[in-house]
């Protein structure tokens, strides 16, 4: 027989008359009687979603419905016939009647486990509501009955509502509820912590994992393992007693991280490290800053900026500041010995590109090989370490077609990504890569992706996800610049605003859990590895918008590595190695009489 339907054939139906209940020695229910019994099954017309059934690939709806507000509809897929079941418990040697109203094709009611004869009735096409009815007695120590509605292989979704069983009641009681509260905790690259409430009458729990079960405990919280790197899971619990298991909760997912050693550029900066961005082309209001007077709490130093002859040459310059903008700047000898003073002391020193005024669209080839050769002629000659991408304003956008961050097109993105995977080619696995993206570029991307489905939206909207994503393995360092940002909707689904530790948890949390981009559950953006992540912050109120007191500084580090000082946003994770801090700028400390170093040198000395 064909997997993908039915036999043309009567199931397996016991169908129950007056004559054959006299012949079999049953005796049909008087009336008296039946008002007696009980509607037995729970939540039959499913107007509480599916608590009280457990099904593999059901939803509730509120149209088509055959009475109240809504109904069942599940969809067989594969090997999966789309059953919902629930256990209900039953008297043994009783008579009992299930019926139900159903639609679509192929659609079957029945009761297993009755100690008897196990029962069903089927529906082979019901384009309107139908009615299924059918009967069975309960075998002498027959305490718990399964009754359940299915479809069949390769057939559409189906649809029931106004479930019933009729009889007398059990004397075990019911299953307890489904369990609330479904949270996960820390995630690794192979495993995913998972906790939620007590249920009230519940012996152990059962986990499901992508809708199959994973395991029972006995406890409220598990760590599910044997995970894929990179990969988006979802979870469920039921809680589960002698009566038998509650609906499933509802739906919590996470992406595992990325493995542990899938590269990430230089591994010898320490486990918690400070980035700054030193003024090396220009001074302003906070003044200039020689290198060898930077404080040796700093441990990578990025020189801002190389910046582009024009926005689409891809020819990097990075030019020093000169002395009638800087009267005590070091020459270019004192300058690059002071480089390697530092380098030999461990730090990193990095050729930032771009920065607010240094827009870098790489539209062609030819730009992305003259932004190789350019950026190499740099490193090569004042012996740096590696390169911060710092692109921003207009220097990265979206073509229209541009809709998935795993697979980019638009040239500019692709030339981007090119060019440093050459860039790291060249200098080999002690090569440092940073970036230092604003929150529009990334986080904003958890609601909107470039133009949008429909088109409308900012083209530049998460536009930098598709070059963390193919970089990843690459990268050593990405550190969002949580400041002069506009409100961005966190995990939570709430909008965070610069201000307080709020904000930084919150956009923190979404780098090292993951996010759907623009929405889509299955379009994940996987969670960076915590050594990974650092976190951007202006060092004064002079540097820019978003500075926030040492105390928030101190109370974001505490709720992301400690879990303690989190406020209202309720953090995806735990992250004791997350790699530290970067803010701009050094200059700008040095100007607050370092008070950026000190907070981060007390915390983590």
């Amino acid at each position: 027989m064909e997997r993908g339907r039915p036999l043309a054939r009567r199931p397996l139906v016991t169908l129950f008359t007056a004559a054959a209940l006299a012949a079999s020695g049953l005796t049909a229910l008087t009336s008296a009687a039946r008002a007696a019994d009980a509607d037995l099954a729970r939540n039959g017309g499913f107007e509480s979603a599916l608590d009280g059934w457990t099904c593999t690939a059901g939803t509730t709806v509120t149209s088509p419905v055959h009475g109240g507000t809504k109904a069942l509809k599940a969809t067989p897929a594969g090997a999966d016939n789309a059953r919902c079941a629930q256990t209900v418990s039953v008297r043994p040697d009783s008579s009992y009647t299930l019926s139900g109203y159903v639609q679509g094709t192929y659609v079957y009611l029945g009761a297993s486990g009755t100690g008897t004869t196990d029962v069903s009735t089927w529906a082979q096409s019901a384009p309107g509501w139908q009615q299924l009815t059918t009967s069975f007695r309960t075998g002498p120590s027959t305490t718990k009955v399964t009754i359940y509605t299915h479809g069949w292989y390769g057939t559409g979704a189906y649809h029931a509502d106004d479930i019933s069983l009729t009889g007398p009641g059990g004397e075990t009681g019911q299953p307890p509820a489904a369990p609330g509260g479904l949270k996960t905790g820390s995630v690794t690259a192979s495993s995913v912590a998972l906790s939620w409430s007590p249920v009230p009458g519940a012996t152990g729990y059962a986990v499901y994992r992508d809708g199959t079960k994973a395991g029972t405990v006995t406890g409220t919280s598990t760590t599910v393992s044997g995970l894929s790197p990179s990969t988006a899971y979802s979870f469920q619990v039921t809680a589960v007693n002698d009566a038998g298991e509650s609906a499933r909760s509802a739906t919590v997912t996470a992406t595992t991280a990325r493995r542990p050693d899938d590269g990430g550029g230089s591994s010898d900066l320490p486990a918690h490290a400070l980035v700054g961005y030193l003024h090396a082309s220009f001074a302003n209001g906070s003044g200039y800053t020689r290198m060898a007077d930077v404080p040796d709490s700093w441990d990578v130093i990025d020189l801002a900026f190389g910046e582009p002859t024009s926005v689409t040459s891809g020819d990097i310059r990075f030019e020093r500041c000169p002395v009638t903008e800087c009267p005590n700047v070091e020459s270019d000898a004192e300058f690059k010995a002071a480089i390697k003073a530092k380098q030999a002391a461990g730090k990193k020193v990095l050729i930032s590109i771009g920065g607010q005024n240094g827009q870098v669209q790489l539209t062609t080839a030819a730009a992305r090989d003259t932004f190789v050769s350019s950026v190499s002629a740099i490193i090569d000659e004042y012996g740096l370490d590696g390169l911060d991408i710092d692109f921003e304003g207009h220097s990265l956008s979206l073509n229209a077609d541009d809709t998935d961050f795993k697979n980019p097109k638009t040239p500019v993105v692709v030339n981007l990504i090119s060019a440093v995977k050459t860039l790291k080619a060249k200098y080999g696995e002690d090569f440092v890569l940073t970036m230092a993206p604003e929150t529009f570029f990334v986080q904003l991307g958890y609601q909107y992706y470039g133009t949008g489905k429909w088109g409308g939206q900012d083209p530049r909207a998460g536009a930098y996800l598709p070059v963390i994503h193919a970089l990843c393995d690459d990268l050593t360092l990405l550190h969002v610049q949580d400041y002069n940002s506009g409100p961005i909707m966190g995990l939570d689904n709430q909008y965070h605003s610069m201000g307080g530790a709020d904000f930084h948890i919150a956009m923190t949390d979404m780098l090292l859990t993951g996010f759907p981009v623009a929405g889509d559950a299955g379009n994940v953006f996987p969670p960076l590895r915590p050594d990974q992540v650092a976190i951007g912050m202006p060092a004064s109120t002079n540097a820019g918008n978003g500075h926030v007191s040492p105390a928030e500084v101190t109370k974001t580090l505490n709720c992301l590595t400690r879990k303690t000082d989190c406020g209202s946003y309720a953090t995806h994770g735990t992250w004791p190695a997350l790699r530290g801090l970067m803010t701009w700028s050094i200059n700008w400390d040095r100007y607050a009489n370092w008070e950026f170093q000190k907070n981060f040198d007390a915390y983590f000395g």
